[in-house]
């Protein structure tokens, strides 16, 4: 299992594929890092040399990808920034509700979770009819 910015991508699969384990390398992304490096995309990942890794490596810091961490915690901070001036995408994401625009009398289940079954209480003081 070769291992490229600190993650482990799998070996069986073709180069083009399992750069996309890489959090923010998609497809056209992972066509344009090989193209840079001058690596055939239907290489295994497993039969890549030390110095190809590198040149991957070279190609990504080199087209200025945001990848992993530093993608993860840009988004994290737009998601603070949205919260914190109180938008109203920042509410939504607070109460755990749909952000675009989506019903939610119905559906939205995914983003909401399991339903919560409200029961009736009974008031174990009310008068009971029978005299």
């Amino acid at each position: 299992m070769p291992r490229i910015l600190g993650v482990d991508i799998p070996g069986e699969k073709r180069v083009e594929i399992s750069l996309r384990y890489i959090y923010g390398i998609g497809p056209v992304n992972a066509r344009e890092i090989l193209e840079r490096s001058g690596i055939d995309p239907s290489v295994r990942a497993k039969n890549l040399t030390e110095p190809q890794l590198s040149q991957i490596v070279n190609a990504i810091q080199e087209g200025k990808y945001v990848v992993e961490g530093d993608l993860r915690r840009e988004l994290g901070m737009n998601l603070k920034r949205l919260q914190g001036i109180k938008s109203y995408r920042g509410n939504r994401h607070i109460r755990s509700l749909p952000v675009r625009g989506q019903r939610t009398q119905t559906n939205a289940r995914s983003r909401k979770g399991p339903r919560k079954t409200v029961g009736v209480q009974r008031n174990p003081n009310a008068k009971t009819g029978i005299h």
